[in-house]
């Protein structure tokens, strides 16, 4: 795979999955009505978000090898998972291997949501851990590897960009159109989940030829 190529797959499956457009609804639920404060809290929510994402793809390998987990069984157990994010984004719900409900309403009552539920789980949950070490697994040279850490960057870069301008149009926010871009973004992501699936179970040696 090429570093253009890479950069294309790791980019846009990383949106897909962190998808700041969903978040969008209960960002504003959670944040008053201040739009200082909610462009400071999308700013803090980001750079957690960014700094966890980037932890685990440096530090993620090295769990896995503790715990004594091979990277082909986590590209599959990973894909499952994405595979899960991907059918409720096609339904238009909120997957709750992200957030439940709970965290929602009990978030709301916070005077401060930036780093929780905000920044993890809603923007760095499982589903994104889980496709940030994927992603690590593919990386080949130590450009495709710095190129992960520049996708991370960019994407949560445009996910502020996002809830910042969520926090500025608040009254403008249409939930169809959100609707119809998360069932897009989710047949986008079921594709992902499904070619690392694939990737997983050629390098676990299973399926002799796949």
């Amino acid at each position: 795979m090429s570093l253009a190529e890479y950069l294309v797959l790791a980019c846009s499956s990383l949106f897909v999955i962190v998808d700041p457009i969903a978040l969008v609804p209960a960002f504003l639920a959670m944040t008053d009505d201040d739009e200082a404060h909610r462009k400071r809290t999308a700013a803090v929510a980001c750079a957690v978000a960014a700094l966890v994402l980037m932890g685990f793809a440096a530090g993620g390998p090295s769990v896995l090898a503790v715990l004594g987990v091979t990277m082909p069984a986590f590209q599959i157990a990973g894909s499952i998972l994405l595979l899960l994010v991907a059918l409720d984004m096609l339904r238009a719900r909120r997957t709750e291997t992200r957030e439940t409900r709970a965290e929602i309403g009990a978030a709301s009552e916070k005077e401060e949501v930036a780093v929780s539920p905000l920044a993890v789980p809603m923007l760095a949950g499982p589903g994104a851990i889980s496709a940030v070490m994927l992603l690590r697994s593919r990386a080949e040279g130590v450009s495709q590897h710095a190129a992960l850490y520049g996708c991370i960057a960019i994407v949560l870069i445009a996910s502020w960009g996002i809830l910042r301008l969520a926090a500025r149009h608040a009254y403008r926010v249409k939930p169809i159109a959100m609707r119809v871009l998360t069932r897009l973004m989710g047949m986008l992501l079921a594709a992902i989940a499904v070619q690392f699936f694939l990737d997983g179970v050629r390098a676990s040696g299973l399926v002799p030829g796949a």
